[in-house]
């Protein structure tokens, strides 16, 4: 796929580096080797949890880098130590947004003047091919389009990563919403189970994000996840349950109208989620578009060995 120099080493800042994804990548930083630096904001307060991760971040190696989004001289301070922004804070929390806190920090990374990379919180359905989605969950990909914008208006030089669901939320589960274990007994089936769907382990989502962050193939281009191995049906996933367990799960298929037809009746976040999974599984928004090699973060990084989902569901039986 060319040349890159995605061995160099280089300073990153993580912001929101104890959650799910961000965790993954401070932890892939530091196993490449890069000069790993994790925003600390005073407001964490007594999380103990979150406290002690960062501790052990600490241990690792990292630096611990302390700055407030109440601050902006703080933000300021904290991106100029480094060469290379990563955020993983969601752009939707409900019940509020954090919209706010990805432009400050699109603001702060712009005075810096000094970032050679900054990727912003994505790693899901790619926005600008979201435009006429449903109105349920629609803000999310507004609110992603407002700071993608911005990123650009400013001229800080971007990669934008795309295209998966993760596993944590979607595998083991089988994609039932409501629960992250799989079912006993029944399991609704979207439309006819067929549409396919992109599926990848967080581990290896944090890989290809590390992968990128340096990669010069890579700077102000959208990358997608989609490992080949890991593009399956619903339906799929399911018999791959049903070969593992050796226990035929009660199918039971939900047409779109059905799936849609009280949405409007279900709390905020519900209807988004409701949203988030009828564009996947019906409408199939993360396969319905063609991926050239150069974009595609598999065949970008064909070194990555990544997860495939009848190996991820083995931690279930």
């Amino acid at each position: 796929m060319g040349e890159n120099n995605c061995g160099e080493k280089t300073r990153v800042l993580v912001v929101g580096g104890t959650g799910l994804l961000g965790r993954r990548i401070v932890r892939e930083c530091l196993a490449e080797g890069h000069e790993t630096y994790v925003l600390q904001q005073p407001e964490i307060g007594v999380n103990i949890d979150k406290v002690q991760l960062l501790l052990s971040f600490k241990r690792q190696g990292a630096h611990l880098v302390e700055a407030s989004f109440s601050e902006h001289e703080s933000l300021v301070s904290a991106v100029k130590q480094v060469d290379v922004v990563v955020s993983t804070i969601s752009v939707a929390h409900f019940p509020t947004s954090n919209i706010d806190v990805h432009l400050k920090l699109v603001e702060a990374i712009k005075e810096a003047g000094n970032i050679k990379r900054f990727l912003p919180s994505e790693f899901g359905m790619d926005p600008p091919r979201m435009e006429n989605t449903l109105p349920q969950g629609r803000e999310t990909f507004d609110q992603k389009m407002e700071v993608r914008n911005a990123i650009e208006a400013a001229g800080i030089p971007y990669t934008y990563l795309v295209g998966a669901c993760f596993a944590a939320f979607f595998v083991g589960n089988l994609s039932q919403m409501g629960t992250l274990i799989p079912p006993k007994k029944k399991v609704d089936i979207y439309g006819d189970g067929s549409v396919k769907v992109v599926f990848a382990n967080e581990d290896d989502v944090a890989k290809y994000t590390v992968k990128t962050l340096n990669d010069p193939r890579t700077v102000n281009k959208t990358v997608y996840i989609r490992p080949t191995d890991n593009i399956l049906t619903q339906m799929e996933l399911v018999q791959m349950w049903e070969k593992l367990t050796g226990n035929e799960l009660e199918k039971t298929n939900v047409a779109a109208k059905d799936f849609l037809a009280d949405i409007e009746d279900k709390e905020i976040p519900h209807q988004s989620g409701l949203g988030h999974f009828y564009n996947i599984f019906y409408e199939g928004c993360l396969t319905n578009h063609e991926v050239g090699d150069d974009k595609e973060a598999s065949k970008l990084y064909p070194d990555v060995n990544y997860t495939r989902i009848d190996e991820y569901l083995k931690m279930f039986l």
